[in-house]
């Protein structure tokens, strides 16, 4: 495909970036990206190919001479990425303090995302902030309309995490309220992921089972997002409930993972 390209000088340096829009979102050639901070293109380009994560095209660059040049540009989700996996002792001098500023944000940014339910980049606009603050509102609205349906510690704790990503702060939540997912107990066991989609289902009726048999009543149920983005209706079960999950592990599935290795 071919598109308008925009170059951006690189301040201190005699390289420039060269970014258009595609579909409305912005991508960035590869090459003088990797000009700029003095590592081999092909490499990057053979190592992104390898990449889940990576998103790329080929745009046609018409020079200055008439001639058209293709360029492998990627997305800014992928350039964020790839400029966290860079080996930091590969690149010039001259952007090293760069790169390692940059990885350095990305890891605190990256632990605070997954540990404490989000992260706010402290030089956020006053429009970025508004966007994630009317998101987290539509999110609370959505918590509040499952009240009285969804188990009441469930839906605390997910109103707390949605609570404190609007506001940047880790939530203030009871450990024993913490979600705890069938999937979530697997995987801390090191099974692969076909293995937990394929004893996911039976552990969760054990679980069902033994949880009737020790508190007298099913769990409540709740809204889980799978990876993929969609949401499924599951039983609710916090880490108060962690030692029923434990008596079915050892019960029935002690030996899967040394099984599956």
């Amino acid at each position: 495909m071919s598109a308008e390209l925009a170059t951006i000088p690189v301040r201190g340096s005699n390289a420039s970036l060269v970014a258009t829009l595609i579909d409305g979102k912005p991508f960035v050639a590869l090459k003088p990206m990797c000009d700029a901070i003095g590592i081999d293109v092909e490499s990057q380009r053979r190592k992104l190919k390898a990449k889940s994560w990576a998103t790329s095209v080929m745009s046609t660059e018409v020079a200055p001479d008439g001639r058209s040049r293709e360029m492998l540009m990627i997305d800014r989700r992928t350039m964020t990425m790839w400029l966290a996996t860079i080996d930091e002792n590969r690149v010039n001098e001259e952007s090293r303090p760069i790169v390692q500023a940059f990885q350095r944000e990305a890891a605190d940014a990256l632990d605070a995302y997954f540990h404490e339910g989000g992260a706010i980049n402290p030089s956020a606009s006053a429009d970025q902030l508004e966007v994630l603050a009317n998101r987290a509102t539509a999110q609370a609205n959505l918590i509040a309309a499952f009240k009285g349906i969804i188990d009441p510690k469930h839906l605390e704790a997910k109103a707390r995490v949605v609570l404190a990503r609007g506001l940047g702060e880790a939530p203030e939540i009871n450990p024993a309220d913490v979600p705890l997912y069938v999937s979530d107990y697997l995987k801390s066991k090191n099974l692969a992921s076909d293995m937990i989609a394929a004893k996911a289902s039976g552990f969760g009726r054990r679980l069902k089972g033994l949880y009737l048999a020790e508190r007298g009543e099913t769990p409540h149920k709740a809204f889980q997002e799978l990876p993929n983005g969609t949401v499924r209706e599951v039983y609710a079960y916090t880490q108060a409930d962690k030692p029923l999950f434990d008596e079915v592990w050892n019960r029935y599935y002690e030996g899967v993972t040394k099984a599956a290795s």
